[in-house]
């Protein structure tokens, strides 16, 4: 909005509208109505609020009122004048709110895939309510479904949000499905009420935080990291509602090298496949026993197998792979091995 932009610019012409077409009782042609929607397009262009330009159309109406003219033909023309001008008016806004959703999008894609110059990314992130030369961290929320912006759940997790962090520099969005949380990396607890909100809303969806990082590159890694976080759960099976990635950094290490990772299950693992029943039943005995801290009660209880039974499973584990997962020299590389099977989602998937 310029200085010389007042309401009462946007109103050109309407006393003489108003005073012919009342006089007559005649319906506004095409041009006037036309002219209105003009009218109504800039003003809405140029950010004015629409009670005060209702006020202005109504304070002109009193002022220029044709004394000769019937009521009922003023109010007349007074309605169609105010239709055609909120019709520009709302197409304008519609129109504008688009533009500023599309620009959004635009920055929260570059912001996201580390995208376009960091200097510039700044300068429309201050739009957006961030500033990026602080440390910010990313959460990523994903449930049985995917959601936008305008779907309830992320209605509810945002309002949940802002309403208790209203003063922050915060941004909640929707990407491919899952919704994410931009926040300060010192500023721990907007992150866990995110996790919090987003756990509920999705009924039981799990939330992945990436490690606070600096800049608008930090905040593309950031997301990434949470992205990995989630993907890494569902490969290993891990339910726990809220992920911290700086707790999961090894699976990315052992996922990096994706052929040495293929080279040490092919090689200690591949022999199960030689087992009654193929690999599958020791390899769950494997991840049992690991995930139980090697108690072969524990590992016992939660596979609903004896710990004789339990027993021979894992010397049967060790004479097939010539590994000993009872022992402790020797038990690191079959776990190793056990959570590189998992990440490639072998043996379902050949190697």
């Amino acid at each position: 909005m310029t200085a010389h932009d007042t309401p009462g610019q946007f109103l050109d012409g309407y006393a003489e509208i108003l005073a012919d077409a009342a006089s007559t009782g005649r319906r506004l042609t095409r041009d006037e109505l036309d002219s209105r929607r003009e009218l109504g397009a800039q003003a809405a262009a140029s950010g004015h609020g629409w009670r005060v330009l209702v006020g202005e159309h109504l304070a002109t109406a009193r002022a220029a009122w044709p004394r000769t003219a019937s009521p009922d033909d003023v109010l007349s023309v007074i309605a169609q004048a105010m239709d055609a001008f909120a019709d520009g008016y709302e197409r304008a806004q519609r129109l504008v709110i688009r533009q500023e959703e599309a620009a959004r999008r635009e920055f929260i894609d570059d912001l996201l895939h580390g995208r376009g110059d960091p200097g510039h990314l700044a300068a429309r992130a201050e739009r957006f309510g961030l500033r990026l030369s602080r440390v910010h961290a990313v959460a990523v929320a994903e449930g049985p479904a995917k959601y936008d912006e305008t779907d309830p759940a992320p209605r509810r997790v945002e309002d949940a949000l802002f309403g208790r962090f209203e003063n922050r520099r915060i941004l909640f969005t929707t990407k491919d499905g899952r919704m994410v949380c931009i926040a300060p990396g010192d500023q721990d607890d907007v992150l866990t009420h995110f996790a919090k909100q987003a756990h509920a809303a999705t009924d039981g969806g799990q939330v992945a935080i990436g490690r606070p990082r600096d800049g608008a590159v930090g905040i593309g890694h950031s997301y990434e990291e949470a992205l990995n976080a989630l993907d890494v759960a569902q490969r290993m099976g891990f339910g726990d509602p809220v992920l911290h990635a700086a707790d999961l950094l090894v699976f990315p290490v052992l996922a990096r090298d994706r052929q040495a990772l293929l080279d040490l299950v092919r090689s200690t693992l591949s022999p199960l496949e030689q087992a009654r029943g193929g690999a599958r039943p020791l390899l769950d005995t494997l991840t049992a026993y690991f995930d139980s801290g090697c108690v072969a009660a524990e590992t016992a209880r939660r596979l609903a197998l004896s710990v004789r039974a339990l027993t021979y499973r894992l010397d049967r584990i060790h004479t097939l792979t010539g590994a000993n997962p009872t022992d402790p020299t020797q038990r690191y590389t079959l776990q190793t091995a056990v959570i590189g099977a998992r990440l490639l989602n072998w043996p379902t998937r050949p190697l």
